[in-house]
């Protein structure tokens, strides 16, 4: 069961601006799918081979997820520097925990989380 929908809005109030001020969370960069507004989400962003894996704690249906997935780009900021992402897709636990290294702690069975986000770095 995924987490409940007014749970997100707490956290886009008031978790998410702290861990932004915070500077320990990659924070993924990413442009509203209608308002056109820029958004910066704090996340847990995992490295595979070419680009990077999101955990989907909300599901594929959050407004992040719906925006990049629109876009087809995000810039992603993580270890002090911001790269570029593109080609973004949902992918299932299988494909996930097959790029995800060994040392990456998966989601506890629980939260039954069964999608994640993939998205390539753009070589520049």
């Amino acid at each position: 069961m995924p987490m409940p929908r007014w749970w997100g809005h707490i956290n886009k109030r008031v978790f998410n601006p702290r861990a932004i001020a915070g500077g320990k969370w990659p924070v993924l960069t990413h442009v509203g799918r209608t308002s056109g507004a820029t958004y910066r989400t704090p996340l847990d962003a995992y490295p595979v081979d070419g680009g990077y894996l999101f955990v989907l704690v909300y599901g594929s249906g959050s407004d992040w997820v719906r925006n990049v997935l629109a876009s087809d780009s995000a810039r992603l900021l993580v270890d002090g520097r911001e790269v570029e992402l593109a080609a973004p897709r949902l992918v299932g636990e299988s494909e996930a925990f097959e790029a995800l290294s060994d040392d990456v702690a998966r989601p506890p069975k629980l939260l039954r989380i069964s999608e994640f986000l993939r998205m390539d770095l753009v070589s520049g």
